[in-house]
Formats: C-alpha cells, sequence, structure tokens
C-alpha cells in the first residue's frame, strides 16, 4: 500500500519504544510525586493542629478552673474564653478528621498507583 519512500513514510515515524517507556514514566512520576507532596504537606498540618489543639486544651483547662460548680462564680471573661476555646476546639477537631482522612486516602492512592507501577517507587524513593 505505502512505498517506501513515500510521502507518507517521510511525514510519519513513532517514537521509538525506549523513548515511549521513558515518556510513560515520567508522567507517572509526576503523579507520585503530586500524591507525595500532598501526603507531606497534608502530615505537616496534621502535626501543627495537634499541636496547636493541645495548647488550646490546656489553656481551656486553666479557664474552666477545678471545681464542680466553678461556672457559677466563673468571671464574664472566662466564660467568653471558654466559649471561644470550645469554639476553636471543635473546629481544631473536625479539621483533625478531616485531614486524617485525607492521608489515609493519599496513601491508598500511593499504594494503588505503585501497585500498577512499581518502577516508579524504586526509582523516586
Amino acid at each position: 500500500m505505502f512505498q517506501t519512500g513515500s510521502r507518507f513514510s517521510e511525514l510519519f515515524r513513532s517514537r521509538s519504544a525506549k523513548r515511549n517507556s521513558e515518556m510513560d514514566f515520567v508522567r507517572v512520576e509526576s503523579i507520585f510525586r503530586a500524591i507525595d507532596i500532598a501526603l507531606t504537606a497534608a502530615e505537616a498540618e496534621l502535626a501543627g493542629l495537634t499541636e496547636r489543639l493541645d495548647d488550646v486544651l490546656a489553656r481551656a483547662a486553666v479557664t474552666g478552673g477545678n471545681e464542680h460548680d466553678e461556672y457559677l462564680t466563673r468571671e464574664a471573661i472566662d466564660t467568653q474564653h471558654q466559649k471561644l476555646f470550645d469554639q476553636e476546639i471543635k473546629n481544631c477537631e473536625r479539621r483533625i478528621d478531616e485531614l486524617s482522612r485525607n492521608i489515609v486516602h493519599f496513601k491508598f492512592m500511593k499504594t494503588a498507583l505503585l501497585s500498577r507501577f512499581p518502577e516508579v517507587g524504586n526509582e523516586t524513593q
């Protein structure tokens, strides 16, 4: 159908199998790195939030007092601080839950990617 030296054979050339393999590796590696970057960032945020939550809980304990009826004689400013701490604690715990779920998902994606493309994990780690 097409003769050697025909116009079509001069215009069309495919890459070598080695070049195709290299391009595929680059594409998969970019996905692997993106997952790794997202995972590292989420873990760092989780560590920071956990530390801040521990600090807020300690401060809330101080303003809360240790008597069972302390809320009856608590200063208004201490009550306001307690409400702010409660809200901050709820927000922080919600975010920690979100990050924890995301981290599990990122690890799953990384594992799934490595199960399909094991050569990427060997080259990038």
